[in-house]
């Protein structure tokens, strides 16, 4: 690979590419298939999200994604929505150390995410902030709601232009999250329903991840950070015999037989990808590779500069 004064992003990538071996060599593919999927409009793409997606720093390219029309489907887990809803209320997340005395955080009331902080009262005001948007849902809607109907409203609710869910109300893009309920704000709804009428049916889910499965001309997943989002999102596709290309970034391995490392390989095994499609699996921290990779694909398409 070379270096050389003035290299963009695009560039270095495609140097990579070039190289073609380990780990440069899978962000180079990666980028490549990323570049196909945002380039085809045949294409209908999901990208899953797990792991501290938002607290990580990467709040703003998803939500560009999804405004430029990148992006059809997000399968997340409750955790990374119930930040982006903390930051559009104006808590930030902050930067502190792997080394903390988590003694002195618990203190101090504050929460710790490897190396990111977040104070607590940023979960106290999203619990009456969310409590205001559920009396404004019609009882009946409440009773059996689905989460991406539940999401939306919230989205509708988000003055914040940076916001993830505000920005899939405005373009219309589902926010899919049947393990809500296992984050800070499900366990809100769960105190909510104590006295008001409140059903999450996932089911419900379901049927708009499967609507969109069988809409798609074409499927492309970017899967970040494994869990129960990339088997949602891979499994409905074994209706359409699997998806045509697949990106995961993962720092799993596959040696212990965990979802979150299997490799896409192995996902052919069970109908998920397609035996001619083409995918990646690329072990590396997603806020290095996934900004490296979608700059490096948008740079190709002439929409970055």
């Amino acid at each position: 690979m070379r270096l050389r004064r003035g290299l963009t992003v695009g560039d270095l990538v495609s140097e990579m590419k070039e190289c073609g071996v380990l780990g440069a060599g899978k962000i180079g593919k990666a980028a490549e298939l990323a570049a196909e999927m945002f380039g085809d409009k045949d294409y209908t793409v999901f990208l899953t999200l797990a792991g501290p997606m938002v607290p990580g720093g990467l709040r703003r390219i998803i939500s560009d994604l999804i405004d430029q029309e990148y992006v059809e489907v997000v399968v997340t887990t409750g955790a990374n929505m119930v930040h982006d809803m903390v930051e559009a209320l104006g808590y930030k997340h902050l930067v502190g150390t792997f080394l903390a005395e988590d003694k002195e955080l618990r203190a101090k009331d504050i929460g710790r995410i490897g190396d990111i902080y977040i104070e607590q009262k940023a979960f106290r005001s999203l619990e009456k902030w969310m409590y205001k948007i559920l009396e404004n849902i019609p009882e009946e809607k409440r009773e059996r709601i689905s989460t991406v109907d539940l999401l939306f409203e919230v989205g509708k609710q988000i003055q914040d232009p940076e916001s993830i869910l505000a920005t899939a109300a405005k373009k219309g893009v589902p926010i899919i999250s049947p393990g809500f309920i296992d984050s800070i704000a499900g366990f809100h709804l769960w105190v909510f329903g104590q006295d008001k009428k409140m059903g999450i049916d996932p089911l419900l889910d379901v049927n708009k991840l499967m609507d969109k499965v069988y809409e798609a001309k074409k499927v492309g997943v970017i899967i970040l950070g494994g869990g129960w989002p990339k088997h949602f999102a891979l499994f409905a596709n074994t209706f359409r015999e699997g998806v045509d290309l697949a990106i995961q970034i993962t720092m799993d391995r596959p040696e212990p037989g965990g979802l979150s490392g299997a490799t896409l390989e192995e996902a052919v095994s069970w109908g998920k990808v397609k035996p001619e499609g083409k995918a990646v699996t690329v072990i590396c921290d997603v806020t290095i590779a996934f900004p490296l990779i979608v700059a490096s694909a948008l740079e190709s398409l002439g929409k970055i500069h």
